[in-house]
């Protein structure tokens, strides 16, 4: 999907080396941005950058920790020289930890050993997902977003979730991230308003990826109990695909299509969020 144009805009990407990350940098070089692919995974965003650069877009990868602002601040400059200023911001970091989720979706009087209760959260794991989650959308958000003051022009695109709207079982400090998430998108989109920036996120529904493969597919890969309650509650009865993501994406960062479009949270999630269950 490319009919949209982004010709020569450098777009940074956060997260770059996961699945869906990655494929929104390829597509972003398809409409003919310049695009850097920013990650923790030095040989995976490489990887990407290089299939992108063959296929004849522009691309460079950067290993890049957004949990530390000096090496966000040293990467910055090297895309400033390699690319030129940011215009697209999109924050795609983020993750789960397992210390950080039950096993277990209602508390029981009685509990094995071996399950993993609300009590048993492990501290250093929910600090683990929060900082990964809305400090490593904060600070390269203050890194970035320099360069659109400068110009005062420019697009940051968040990535929140379906359990920002309403919490899932067993993922409780994932969940709570993900909700910061939006409401700092829209606190962003206030706080950049009079500087020419707009600031939007999508809030994907149930795709299959790396982060939770293993809660929705046993290991013969057959769905899992939750993964059928899932489907039984989405209305187009499947799960989302990257390129579903796509249009949403483009749209938001688009400036003439959606240029007095900033602050939302757009739900990209087969009817997930308006079904009752009911």
């Amino acid at each position: 999907m490319t009919e949209m144009n982004f010709k020569d805009q450098v777009v940074v990407v956060t997260g770059a080396g996961g699945v869906l990350c990655s494929y929104f940098c390829e597509e972003y070089a398809k409409a003919g941005a310049k695009v850097a692919l920013l990650d923790l995974n030095e040989e995976r965003v490489l990887e990407v950058a290089a299939k992108i650069n063959q296929a004849g877009g522009t691309a460079k990868g950067y290993k890049t920790n957004v949990l530390d602002k000096e090496n966000i601040e040293a990467v910055h400059q090297q895309i400033l020289v390699d690319l030129g200023p940011c215009d697209i911001l999109v924050n795609g970091a983020g993750g789960n930890n397992p210390k950080a989720q039950t096993d277990i979706e209602y508390h029981q009087e009685t509990i094995q050993e071996d399950v993993r209760s609300f009590f048993d959260l492990d501290a250093s794991g929910i600090e683990f997902v929060f900082n990964l989650n809305f400090l490593g959308t904060l600070l390269p958000t203050q890194v970035f977003a320099a360069d659109m003051v400068a110009g005062k022009a420019g697009n940051i695109l968040n990535v929140s979730s379906m359990n920002a709207f309403t919490p899932l079982t067993k993922i409780p400090a994932y969940s709570g991230a993900k909700a910061a998430i939006s409401n700092f998108t829209q606190w962003l989109a206030v706080y950049f308003s009079k500087m020419g920036i707009r600031c939007n996120a999508i809030a994907p529904g149930f795709l299959v990826s790396n982060q939770n493969r293993d809660l929705l597919f046993s290991k013969t890969g057959e769905p899992t109990a939750r993964a059928e309650k899932i489907l039984r509650n989405t209305p187009l009865e499947r799960f989302g695909e990257p390129e579903e993501l796509i249009g949403g994406l483009f749209f938001l960062t688009d400036n003439q299509k959606a240029s007095f479009i900033t602050g939302v949270v757009l739900p990209i999630d087969g009817g997930f969020s308006a079904y009752s269950g009911v």
